[in-house]
Parts: structure tokens; C-alpha cells; sequence
């Protein structure tokens, strides 16, 4: 099995150390975001990895060819010209995490943010991914965000919602949804308020998001070898929008692993976090 880690970002809400670096370079305890999600693989036996790059490119081919892919074999998938997101980084780099040998027929694959920790086991969400019979499974948490991806009572995606801007979306809908305020008030401050009921685990959701569980995205995949088949989207985009746009018609499933460590190491004051979490 391969995997990919997007450490292409131009790291934003990382500075000021991405004014000089790029955020997957970014040290916890002595070691950078990259070497942790490399190591993080290896011990699940993903020894191939390809990690995409645009910021500060440079940096990040030095320290994996430094450091001898930290004992994996590390593939470079160079956005130099341009960044792509998540989803065109990854349908840029089909064909190395497509390559293997000849005759063998194509393995499932991971991916994951480089600015992101978790011990999540992906032999559990692997498993899942196969019991499923999934295009595509990912981690998801019932943690606390202004963004959430919404499933139905089999953990199955059906939508999208942006807590903050009111925005959302569902599957097989081209374009993005806002609602006006007062509905905004009903349906998704529940969200990001919390419950309305006494099941915590249970929003009372006004429609339309009525009988949807929102759960945070943890950026930890599984895929189908054959998903590059059915993504339409082109150029620039996010892996979210081809979630949303595949879910019609294929089975997109959460797996949550609520309970395990996880940081979204997006703002320098987060690695403080990361450093308590992980030695």
C-alpha cells in the first residue's frame, strides 16, 4: 500500500514560520510534521509514500533526500507551478501512487495532511474501508469545528455544512447553498453550539440537515484504486468537493475513531498541543 501527504499548503495560519519555511517542516518535540506522518505510515507498513510540494519546495526535497526518507522510499510530486488543493494534488500524483509492479493488480491508498497527528489505526479504518465496500472511508471525529461533513445513520456522507458562513452543501448539488439568517439560527448553530437534546451524540437538527450526524474531517483517507476513474474535477480543487460530488452515486463513508489523538497543528499555538500529545 502507498500514500500520499499534502505538504504543498502555503501555510497561512502558520506564520510567521512560513515566511521562511514550509508548515510540513515544522518541529513537535524534535521532529517535523513530515518525519511524524512518515514514521506514523511505517508503522502501519506503508514504506512508499509520495508527499507533494510547492512552498519553500526547495526545503522539503533537502530534508527527505537529508534524512534518507526517514527509511521510507519517498516519490516527490512537484506543484511548483502551481498549488493544486488537495484534490488536484492528488489526481496530479495518480500516476506514481498508481505505479507498482508489473501484473500486480492496483492496492488501495492513503492520504493524509502533513499538518495534522493522530495515532488513529489504519488497519481499522482500512478494515472498515473493506467491510464498507467504500470508494472512499475516512477518519472523523465528533470534535468541535466551523466545518463539518454530515452523515446518515450508516456513515454514510450526505452533505456538507460551513458553520461560520452558513454555507453548505449536498451530494450531487452543483454549487454551494447559504441560508438565510434565521434558518441559519435553527439549523446550523446546532451544530456549533451543540445539542438540543439530551443525547449529546444527537444534534437536534432543523431541516434540511434533520437526521444527519455532523462530524469533523480528520484528512486521514482510504481509496479505492479506482477512484481517479470517476473524478470530474479538474485543475485547482478540494478533495471535499469531489467527496460531495462522488456520494450520489458511490459509497463515501466516515469512520469514527473519536477517542484518539488528534491535532490539527494548523496555527503555531496548536504545536504546543501536539507537544503535550505526542513525545
Amino acid at each position: 500500500m502507498k500514500a500520499i501527504i499534502f505538504a504543498a499548503g502555503l501555510g497561512t495560519r502558520f506564520k510567521p514560520w512560513t515566511d521562511q519555511h514550509p508548515k510540513a517542516l515544522a518541529m513537535v518535540n524534535g521532529k517535523s510534521l513530515l518525519q511524524r506522518n512518515i514514521e506514523y505510515l511505517q508503522r502501519f507498513g506503508i514504506n512508499e509514500v509520495v508527499v507533494n510540494v510547492h512552498h519553500f519546495a526547495d526545503q522539503v526535497i533537502a530534508a527527505v533526500q537529508e534524512n534518507h526518507g526517514w527509511g521510507s522510499r519517498v516519490l516527490i510530486s512537484d506543484e511548483r507551478e502551481e498549488v493544486l488543493e488537495t484534490g488536484g494534488g492528488l489526481l496530479k500524483a495518480r500516476l506514481l501512487l498508481e505505479g507498482g509492479a508489473y501484473g500486480k493488480a492496483p492496492e488501495p491508498f492513503v492520504s493524509i495532511n502533513a499538518d495534522v497527528l493522530t495515532d488513529l489505526d489504519l488497519n481499522r479504518l482500512v478494515a472498515f474501508h473493506e467491510q464498507q465496500e467504500a470508494l472512499v472511508s475516512f477518519g472523523v471525529t465528533g470534535r468541535r469545528t466551523s466545518r463539518y461533513l454530515l452523515f446518515d445513520e450508516d456513515s454514510r456522507l450526505r452533505g456538507w455544512v460551513n458553520t461560520k458562513t452558513g454555507d453548505y452543501r449536498f451530494p450531487g448539488q452543483a454549487g454551494m447553498l447559504r441560508r438565510d439568517a434565521p434558518c441559519m439560527a435553527d439549523d446550523i448553530n446546532a451544530i456549533a453550539n451543540g445539542p438540543r437534546t439530551a443525547d449529546p451524540a444527537k444534534p437536534d437538527l432543523s431541516l434540511p440537515f434533520a437526521g444527519y450526524t455532523p462530524k469533523a474531517y480528520s484528512t486521514v483517507v482510504v481509496y479505492d484504486p479506482s477512484v481517479f476513474r470517476y473524478i470530474r474535477q479538474t485543475g485547482k480543487f478540494s478533495l471535499i468537493d469531489t467527496y460531495l460530488d462522488l456520494a450520489t452515486e458511490h459509497r463515501i463513508m466516515g469512520f469514527d475513531h473519536s477517542g484518539d489523538k488528534f491535532v490539527d497543528v494548523g496555527k503555531p499555538e496548536s504545536v504546543a498541543e501536539a507537544e503535550r500529545m505526542f513525545g
